[in-house]
């Protein structure tokens, strides 16, 4: 009863309307898997056949002509997404996918030198990052078996607190180069504290960057105040 009474007093139950929910028997499912896959809206539908529609009239000069050009299309939506993540307009750009982005900010930001080699990570991170570190790593002749540092919360606990995070950088900040931390941990649904991580990071000399996919479009962001060095998200759970 408690659910039904707050879905009827959410501001924002209007908005259920606009996307299409699966059905099991007939009836609608409760969706909890956004952090997944969105659901379609139910304009999708109508702006693909647009494209399509775009693309059948006018063939490769679709790049240049009409409301919704090819070629620039990622400026079209650069101010929206800036808005999202706190961003500037010239700090935020739309390409690619996540785990492309993830290496191209790698090939930036991970710049292993002397003893300052290794890349600090969650436990149980997302298993495509997991992966692009490793491939990172090995890039710059490492071995992720020593390179990788795998943080896993304490004994006992289910998170890992911004105090772990922080005692980790005191006692090895200067073995590592990057810092790779997600804004929500996708296990978990822990939300990570980006300006403290941030701080830390940097007191250390360390790089530090956030795959954000679980959090764009799911919590408030101010990258620009929070100040990490890098982040990527993707657009289709909660955009």
């Amino acid at each position: 009863m408690q659910a039904t009474e707050l879905d009827h007093s959410d501001a924002l139950r209007a908005f259920r309307e606009r996307f299409h929910l699966p059905r099991t028997n007939g009836r609608e499912q409760a969706y909890f898997c956004g952090n997944s896959l969105g659901l379609m809206p139910r304009s999708a539908r109508d702006q693909v056949e647009e494209v399509l529609q775009q693309w059948s009239a006018e063939g490769v000069e679709a790049h240049f002509k009409g409301h919704s050009q090819w070629m620039p299309y990622h400026e079209l939506v650069r101010d929206d997404l800036a808005a999202v993540v706190g961003a500037l307009p010239l700090e935020v750009v739309a390409m690619n996918s996540l785990t492309a982005n993830l290496h191209l900010m790698m090939a930036s930001f991970y710049r292993p030198a002397g003893s300052r080699r290794r890349i600090l990570i969650e436990a149980r991170a997302f298993p495509s990052d997991r992966h692009a570190v490793a491939s990172q790593i090995r890039w710059h002749g490492g071995d992720p078996a020593t390179d990788l540092i795998e943080l896993a919360p304490e004994p006992g606990q289910d998170l890992l607190t911004s105090e772990a995070i922080e005692a980790a950088l005191a006692t090895q900040g200067e073995q590592i180069a990057l810092v790779l931390l997600p804004g929500i941990q996708y296990v978990t649904g822990q939300a990570f504290d980006i300006a403290r991580v941030t701080a830390a990071a940097h007191a250390q000399g360390c790089q530090v960057g956030f795959d954000l996919a679980h959090a764009v479009g799911n919590l408030p962001l101010q990258l620009h105040e929070q100040g990490p060095d890098f982040a990527v998200w993707c657009s289709y759970k909660y955009l």
